[in-house]
């Protein structure tokens, strides 16, 4: 049985380059390819393939968790395997619970790529041994873990808000900012906006 499979990526020659890997295979073959959320929507509506290889970083439109989301929510949805640079917790969590079916990393071996196209086309999960790893440590840590509002929270403090454009970010009151801070302060040990960014980038809860 051959693969048939989309890759969403915006750079076109990763594309080329993932294309002649993966076409390296007798039982896979890539159908079509996108470069942005909207594109990879219509590609696999017109071709449904089995597997959509997802990059995560889409330039300034929609990225590849929201795309991978969208084609979750179609009738007849393709398996989602991401392919990133990316490894941090909250983009492998975003990504998995969006519906993705495995998570690897563009420096995986060809060998370990191969293996996770056709572990997700069969419904089975498909991770980089350093996801695994985060996830592993996630569930046998007994600290208190970021919420997904915590986890936006220091992501726009990375980009240096401050608590009244945080409150506006958010449509929320800058008290309930000063709360959020609080709880995360306390999570991560720190009591300083700085001392939570280095320790959330430490941490790999959010990417910079």
């Amino acid at each position: 049985m051959t693969l048939r499979l989309v890759l969403v990526d915006d750079h076109p020659v990763v594309r080329a380059g993932l294309r002649a890997l993966v076409e390296s295979q007798d039982d896979l073959r890539v159908v079509g390819e996108a470069g942005d959320a909207d594109q990879a929507v219509e590609v696999v509506q017109a071709e449904h393939p089995d597997v959509v290889l997802m990059d995560l970083s889409m330039g300034e439109g929609p990225g590849g968790i929201e795309a991978t989301g969208r084609l979750r929510a179609l009738a007849e949805p393709p398996a989602v395997l991401v392919l990133t640079t990316y490894d941090s917790e909250s983009d492998i969590l975003r990504a998995l619970d969006a519906g993705a079916g495995g998570y690897l990393l563009k420096d995986s071996p060809p060998d370990q790529l191969f293996a996770g196209i056709r572990a997700v086309a069969a419904g089975q999960p498909a991770l980089a041994p350093s996801v695994a790893a985060v996830l592993m440590r996630r569930a046998a840590s007994p600290e208190p873990r970021m919420t997904e509002r915590e986890v936006e929270v220091l992501e726009l403090l990375a980009d240096g808000l401050g608590n009244r454009e945080l409150a506006k970010v958010l449509f929320v009151s800058e008290a309930t900012v000063k709360s959020h801070l609080s709880h995360i302060y306390t999570k991560l040990g720190v009591d300083t906006r700085a001392g939570a960014v280095a320790a959330a980038i430490e941490q790999r809860i959010i990417r910079r």
